[in-house]
């Protein structure tokens, strides 16, 4: 089952009074960022948000922790209660973004030589 479209536009009304927030779709799921850094996935209309210590810091032992899809890292899994609360989820994503490193730019395509 993938992420329904209405899912998506809840989350991102939720954090609208983040500045540079989107959500792109990847691999039939999508992933949310801020300011340019993936923050986080948003896979079978289920929230993972990225485990950094200032988020763990923010929701305590109450969230707890599962693998987006199979192989994926652990994330911070998000429930309904906490979505609802838009000012802490907000403050979740804000305060996650501002601990992840900046993406690494892309190489040029190096161009192949005829032989």
């Amino acid at each position: 089952m993938s992420t329904q479209a209405s899912t998506i536009d809840f989350l991102l009304d939720q954090l609208a009074s983040l500045p540079r927030i989107r959500a792109r779709k990847m691999f039939g799921e999508y992933a949310l960022y801020c300011d340019e850094k993936v923050v986080a996935l948003i896979c079978d209309n289920q929230l993972f948000v990225k485990i950094t210590a200032a988020g763990r810091a923010l929701v305590g032992a109450q969230i707890e922790e599962g693998a987006a899809y199979p192989g994926a890292k652990p994330s911070l899994v998000i429930g309904a209660d906490f979505l609802d609360d838009d000012e802490r989820l907000c403050e979740l994503i804000r305060v996650t973004a501002a601990e992840l490193p900046l993406p690494k730019p892309p190489q040029p395509k190096q161009r192949k030589r005829a032989r």
